[in-house]
């Protein structure tokens, strides 16, 4: 207020001169100033002098400065000072008295620790939510906690009175509920748990009531103990995932940390002091049996699983002291493993949650078998053949049996689902074990294996891991929308990919002498059906583990390489001299008429470099020159290869260029080999070592998408020319079209499309014509041609993406499948119009309105099975759709079928 000459009001002269007279000659300061005496001259109730920021100012700097002398009258009046002001002129101010009084909680002078206490009650019970953050980092750098139960302790001697106490357990209860950070230390701390029961027995009626609260605090956040640690075993399950995260888990102690949940009171001895094997299984069965945090366990066997299939082959835990631990973790999980085989099929609601710790472990126990890391995979085996080895044979017979007695489809609920898993679990276990190998297939392991696939996708069963695992949900996770997660690689068909995992062990393991021995006597299916089987796996499945051990088990058929539907279509062009632009000539004279494009895409090694067109290769073998000329309007080119290439080797090696996988006996195997190094055909090595298949590695994809870069254009041979639209403008860097189009490749349409094959092969004007006019919009010819070079539909966005479109977008976006579903049908792309066809029924079950649009476009394109698909949607609305006039734009035959169906609907009920 402007002219207020602001002075001390003659009540704050009285006030003064009372307290000197008060203080009997004691100094007087600025510790003595009361309420009154920070009012505002013009006696304004509500507002205080700007002096209060001078008075904060020179307590917290008497504080800091720790003077014995006033240090008490300091802290009792930080006391009255908050008593005095509101808490919304003070409020501003209290994070600067937090670290001096935090300071002083252990001081020498007790009442300065009980005033200090009592005043960082005081501030946390009037602090705001914009304030915690910087009280929580303050109370870190001083270590309050910390002080706090070290003053606690001090108490427990006897020294300290009892208003020590109760303010030091209050302060301390404020904090654990405050910030939950803080919680941690104060559950692991057992010394302080050990005070506070010596306490209880104390005589003081006061001490019990002060231990009572903090109980009753610990207790309340105790209940939360769990649900906090359980969180953290979720967030620790992106051990799942291969990654960089791995090297901060191991660095930050993640094998102390499991073994710790697993066992309580563990005692980590010196990594100097070696156990062995007999001590190591004691101290895990000894801990087991306490049964501590059993919630917890099917997490610890998961992460452990994880952390052991993505380990590194050159992990040494002996390098940072980890053997001892991890030798520990190995052996608590073989003895979980131990106990699941042991108690075979008795399972019962009962101990459900017991049957899934089981499966858990067991599996922990499978990955670490089969860990990239030498050290963890051989003291997996080591231990298990140890544990094993007393009833081995017993239990592999009893397992065998019961995977031989495979459950009919109808009595396949979630007991016998999670059993079944178990046992597979089991017997691959075992056959990773050497020793265990030739009982196995002495005992109808490979057959039991075979059968149960052959079950699996005869039934069409689908049992994802997450239906055998409830700890894996996760509600966060459940409600994600836009971010489509992409499936596990063991995919959605565990017991499928369990069996395969075994089979291909057991294969590998050469127990079995040949196919004869497999196939004999076996009535159900050919060895040639078993074959034609994992190929349609490696063509069909979408998860990659599946896939990789098809194709791996194909291997031990003289299979070798990733079967796939565009494989399967790309293969028709081989020996086809349809198309082919490009020559192999061997030294013997002997020639193979090949397409270059797919050369380019597949195995570019067999090609020279383009810009160098007089070059000569003699080194390696691939090639050593070629020749270009026009021949009868088409581009050819020879390409002469080395002595060394040898003529059936290379056929075989197109064979994988073009369908995926080749047919080769062993013999023939060895030069294939050669040519598959030199073109540096890695994948193919990868099958040809028969090296099992790293976990999460994706299963390799044949994909011609490269060639309609530019880079590509140099092959094409065909334009597809979209229609025309004003709404692009069109610029092509290859040629002068003003429309949209695309530079393709002939034999590509040709293996994927049996109409295009037609008309270019009918003799008509269209066959050779260099252009065809697709009738379709450009968004819908560029999803058909991403089809024929990836074999994949791009699908439209879903969650949230498609739930924000309004009306007019989302229907943009189902245009071109529409389309699709119309050219497909006369174009015999069942395939293509099977994809859209599914894209938009699944859109219009989340944006019915859409379906009036929709069946109009439909009918309009007599696409009449989503017409009819359509007026389902549209059939409970009928009323509603007549009283609005809706249904006028449809055709009276359209109408006919939506009232028609809403009439049957409402007789059904």
């Amino acid at each position: 207020m402007e002219g207020i000459d602001w002075k001390l009001r003659s009540i704050q002269v009285e006030e003064i001169e009372k307290a000197k007279i008060e203080k009997k000659g004691k100094r007087f300061g600025v510790l003595d100033v009361t309420r009154a005496m920070l009012m505002r001259p013009d006696g304004h109730p509500d507002a205080y002098w700007d002096s209060l920021a001078d008075i904060v100012g020179a307590i917290v700097w008497i504080l800091q400065n720790k003077s014995k002398a006033i240090l008490s009258m300091a802290t009792n009046v930080v006391v009255n000072l908050i008593n005095v002001i509101p808490n919304s002129l003070l409020q501003s101010y209290l994070s600067d008295m937090v670290h001096p009084l935090s300071s002083l909680l252990l001081s020498h002078q007790v009442d300065v620790s009980i005033s200090c206490a009592t005043a960082l009650n005081m501030i946390f019970s009037n602090l705001s939510m914009r304030g915690e953050k910087k009280v929580w980092d303050i109370l870190i750098e001083t270590e309050t906690v910390s002080r706090i139960v070290s003053g606690i302790w001090e108490f427990s001697d006897g020294v300290m009175p009892i208003e020590y106490f109760q303010e030091m357990t209050s302060l301390l209860s404020a904090i654990l509920h405050r910030w939950p950070a803080s919680r941690y230390n104060v559950w692991n701390d057992a010394k302080l748990l050990e005070v506070l029961e010596a306490m209880c027995v104390k005589p003081d009626f006061s001490v019990k009531v002060a231990v009572l609260k903090l109980y009753c605090t610990i207790g309340k956040i105790a209940n939360d103990q769990m649900s906090l640690l359980v969180e953290a075993c979720h967030l620790a399950l992106i051990s799942r995932w291969a990654g960089e995260h791995h090297d901060f888990l191991w660095q930050q102690g993640i094998d102390r940390v499991l073994l710790n949940l697993l066992l309580n009171d563990f005692q980590d001895e010196p990594p100097q002091k070696l156990l062995s094997p007999e001590e190591q299984l004691s101290i895990a069965q000894e801990g087991l049996k306490v049964n501590f945090l059993l919630g917890l366990r099917p997490y610890v066997w998961d992460i452990l699983g994880w952390l052991a299939i993505h380990c590194r082959e050159d992990f040494n835990p002996n390098m940072h002291g980890r053997e001892r631990r991890i030798d520990i973790l190995i052996a608590c999980a073989c003895i979980s493993f131990m106990d699941s085989i042991r108690k075979g099929h008795q399972i019962c609601q009962n101990d459900i949650a017991d049957t899934f710790r089981s499966e858990a472990a067991s599996r922990a126990v499978m990955m670490m078998i089969y860990s990239p890391c030498k050290y963890i995979a051989s003291k997996a085996r080591f231990i298990l053949y140890e544990i094993l080895r007393p009833a081995s044979k017993k239990y592999l017979k009893r397992l065998l049996h019961m995977l031989n007695n495979t459950p009919s489809e109808d009595n396949f609920g979630m007991p016998n689902m999670l059993q079944t898993s178990i046992n597979l679990v089991a017997l691959v276990c075992y056959s990773g074990i050497p020793y265990y190998q030739s009982d196995i297939v002495k005992n109808g392991g490979i057959q039991a294996l075979m059968d149960l696939i052959w079950w699996c996708l005869r039934n069409d069963i689908h049992i994802g891991r997450w239906s055998l695992a409830p700890h894996l949900h996760n509600i966060l996770s459940e409600r994600t929308c836009c971010w489509v997660c992409k499936e596990d690689w063991e995919g959605n068909n565990i017991l499928l990919f369990y069996g395969l995992w075994g089979l291909a062990e057991l294969m590998h393991s050469g127990s079995s002498r040949n196919n004869v021995e497999i196939f004999g006597g076996q009535l159900d299916y050919t060895e040639a059906e078993f074959v034609s089987t994992l190929q349609e796996i490696c063509s069909d499945s979408t998860s990659p583990g599946i896939k990789w051990y098809g194709a791996f088990i194909l291997n031990y058929f003289g299979f070798y390489g990733f079967p796939c539907k565009l494989g399967r279509r790309i293969g028709k062009a081989l020996n086809v001299n349809e198309y082919a632009d490009v020559q192999l000539i061997l030294t013997n004279g002997n020639s193979l008429s090949v397409h270059g494009v797919i050369l380019s895409a597949r195995c570019p090694s067999l090609l020279p470099p383009e810009e160098m067109p007089g070059y000569e290769k003699a080194s390696n073998g691939s090639s050593v020159g070629y020749d270009t000329e026009r021949k009868c309007g088409k581009f050819h080119k020879e390409i002469r290869l080395s002595s060394h290439v040898d003529n059936l080797a290379l056929a075989k090696l197109l064979e994988f260029v073009y369908m995926g996988y080749l047919n080769a006996g062993e013999e023939l195997l060895k030069k294939v080999k050669f040519l598959a190094k030199r073109c540096s055909l890695q994948p193919l090595l990868i099958m040809f070592g028969r090296r099992h298949p790293k976990w999460g590695t994706p299963f390799p994809r044949y994909d011609l998408s490269l060639v309609l870069a530019p880079a590509g254009h140099y092959f094409s041979d065909i334009v597809l020319e979209a229609k025309a639209t004003e709404s692009i403008c069109w610029r092509c860097n290859v040629c002068s079209k003003s429309v949209p189009h695309m530079h393709c490749h002939k034999v590509v349409l040709w293996s994927s499309c049996d109409y295009l094959r037609a008309l270019f092969q009918s003799g008509m004007l269209e066959s050779n014509s260099q252009t065809i006019k697709v009738p379709v919009s450009w968004e819908a010819m560029v999803r058909l041609v991403n089809w024929c070079y990836t074999d994949e539909l791009p699908i439209p966005p879903s969650g949230c993406l498609w739930d924000n479109m309004d009306s007019e977008e989302r229907l943009s976006v189902l245009q071109p499948y529409l389309e699709l579903c119309w050219l497909a049908e006369f174009w015999f792309l069942e395939e293509v119009q099977n994809i859209s066809y599914k894209v938009i029924v699944s859109c219009l079950d989340s944006a019915r309105h859409l379906s009036i649009k929709i069946i109009k476009i439909a009918a309009d394109l007599s696409l009449w099975k989503l017409v009819e698909v359509t007026a389902n949607f549209l059939a409970p609305l009928y009323r509603q759709l007549c009283q609005s006039g809706d249904l006028e734009a449809l055709d009276e035959e359209v109408i006919d079928m939506i009232r028609t169906t809403s009439v049957r609907l409402s007789q059904e009920g």
